[in-house]
């Protein structure tokens, strides 16, 4: 699952991608986090496809600092509402993002392929007119 989303030549590709964006966050130098998030197509939406911040630097409102560099982009793309999947079993991310405005809209099982299940909260925040 990790080459599927995060393999060198899928990152890459990404990277060349218009309308997605990819964020690093740098904490002393060090890479300590990223996000990744893309028009979807739909009329004023975004998603917000990956963020993952090290646990070492959780909780010090990196994801949240992510989130808003999202939510600017997005605004400046007249995005008005940025979504995202998140794991059910994730309680810790679930809760920073109902804590960043966000809500549950919807539950996904799918099978992924390669023996993954995504057993996803569709979760749904509205952008802010102004940062």
């Amino acid at each position: 699952m990790l080459d599927q989303r995060y393999g060198r030549d899928v990152v890459r590709a990404e990277l060349q991608r218009d309308g997605l964006w990819w964020d690093r966050l740098m904490v002393a130098g060090q890479l300590a986090g990223f996000a990744s998030y893309f028009l979807t197509g739909a009329p004023g939406e975004m998603k917000l496809d990956k963020l993952y911040v090290h646990p070492r630097h959780q909780r010090h409102g990196y994801g949240g600092m992510m989130i808003a560099r999202a939510c600017e982009v997005a605004r400046r793309h007249g995005c008005r509402r940025l979504t995202l999947a998140v794991n059910r079993n994730n309680r810790s991310a679930i809760a920073a993002y109902l804590k960043h405005g966000f809500r549950v809209a919807d539950a996904v099982v799918k099978d992924i392929g390669g023996g993954f299940v995504m057993d996803d909260y569709i979760m749904e925040g509205n952008v802010p007119l102004n940062g």
